[in-house]
């Protein structure tokens, strides 16, 4: 086995050829390392032209499946939700890429209309900070207490 030794002034050029090379690999490999996921009942086109009025509720569920939520008033709404998300990598929380709800409307157990709702025909809201406001819920307990023992003798309390 014999080992080749390069000369001092062809190192550096082997050097730095082989930190372009390391480098344009690591490059390649980040740009793969993000995700998409698709969630839901994703209806295709081919699919979608299957359902026209005066289809069945039988039918509807042979062509897209059992739908993610129907309506609560005898059934005459099936609704198909899907969601794309995306992140760049697997540590970072995914973003909303794509929302499509497909909402198949009935009269009479058959199609009525198909409308397709996108993520731009929506409002975006948050539902966590919407609180109701219930009784005593700015009374400490010390406070709670207090007015409860005190609730019964006339000149105390509220």
């Amino acid at each position: 086995m014999s080992i080749v030794v390069l000369p001092p002034r062809f190192r550096s050029r082997a050097l730095a050829a082989a930190v372009v090379i390391s480098v344009a690999g690591l490059l390649q490999s980040c740009a793969t390392m993000g995700e998409t996921n698709v969630h839901g009942i994703v209806v295709t086109e081919s699919t979608l032209s299957a359902i026209k009025p005066g289809t069945s509720q039988a039918q509807v569920i042979d062509a897209l499946g059992t739908p993610s939520t129907t309506s609560t008033l005898d059934g005459q709404a099936f609704y198909y939700v899907s969601q794309t998300t995306a992140r760049p990598v697997a540590f970072m929380a995914p973003h909303i890429v794509d929302r499509n709800v497909l909402a198949v409307y009935f009269a009479n157990g058959k199609v009525s209309r198909v409308a397709n709702y996108s993520l731009k025909d929506g409002v975006v809201f948050d539902s966590i900070t919407r609180t109701t406001p219930t009784a005593g819920g700015d009374l400490n307990f010390i406070t709670q207490l207090a007015r409860g023992m005190t609730a019964g003798i006339p000149g105390f309390g509220n």
